[in-house]
């Protein structure tokens, strides 16, 4: 480099710095987004109760995704309702209802759940997350602030539907 002249070394020199500005700029914005992201979904996630609509909508043996809140509104045979929470207990994959399967099936490695949310194959650990439920007044409210951790299905957490409206 010794050859260069002190011209072609300045430019040099200014076109490195302006480079490495460049990838400072880049990695400053890329953590931005990044933060900002996930601020976003925390808030999504902090949500609150969420009328979900009259009984009477639900018929039994239903699964009716609420995407923006990130649960499937789950009415069983018997009437009753489940709110699961729609993110694999495995690595958070989200899990889409296959109605022709009468499962959830991860795409990504492979677990399913039946429509109460155990786990019918793994790797997934445990079932899926429960919301809580509430049934007033003929309508079904889904409290989507806090995720509900279960380590098998148990016929207490079904909420009854009671009389459809």
């Amino acid at each position: 480099m010794a050859d260069l002249d002190p011209g072609r070394r300045k430019f040099l020199s200014r076109l490195l710095a302006g480079l490495g500005v460049l990838a400072a700029l880049e990695a400053a914005w890329i953590t931005v987004s990044t933060l900002g992201s996930r601020r976003r979904a925390t808030e999504a996630e902090d949500g609150g109760v969420i009328e979900a609509g009259p009984v009477g909508r639900f018929p039994p043996r239903s699964v009716t995704p609420f995407p923006e809140s990130e649960f499937y509104l789950v009415r069983l045979e018997d009437g009753g309702f489940l709110a699961l929470h729609r993110k694999c207990t495995h690595l958070g994959c989200s899990v889409p209802w296959r109605a022709d399967e009468e499962r959830f099936a991860c795409p990504c490695h492979a677990s399913a759940f039946d429509i109460r949310g155990a786990v019918l194959s793994s790797p997934a650990p445990r079932p899926l997350d429960l919301l809580a439920v509430e049934v007033v007044g003929g309508i079904v409210h889904v409290d989507t602030s806090k995720r509900i951790r279960r380590s098998s299905f148990d016929p207490a957490q079904v909420v009854d539907g009671g009389a459809d409206s």
